[in-house]
């Protein structure tokens, strides 16, 4: 399954601190249908994403009711993006 959205850029600063895009409300309700059936524990969903040119294996991790989508460094060089960009992303669904 392939989800787009676009969404915001932001920072977390936790004890493993991370850049994330957070998954809309709509597509979250579709992620939920989905999760039970790819989910590999913990709730993470793993997934292909593409920003720009840029694409690799991940998981969305839950977060609030919703997912997140983890942003690794060498995406946010490779596409020059900035906490607070609008980030378009694709997503399919059960990949790694």
């Amino acid at each position: 399954m392939e989800l787009a959205f676009a969404g915001e850029l932001w920072f977390w600063r936790g004890p493993a601190p991370w850049h994330f895009v957070s998954v809309p409300e709509a597509e979250c309700e579709v992620i939920a249908q989905v999760a039970p059936l790819v989910s590999y524990g913990w709730g993470m969903v793993p997934a292909t994403v593409r920003i720009g040119r840029s694409e690799w294996p991940t998981a969305l991790w839950p977060k609030d009711g919703g997912y997140i989508v983890p942003v690794k460094g060498w995406v946010r060089r490779a596409e020059s993006l900035d906490l607070g960009d609008t980030v378009e992303l694709r997503l399919e669904l059960g990949t790694i």
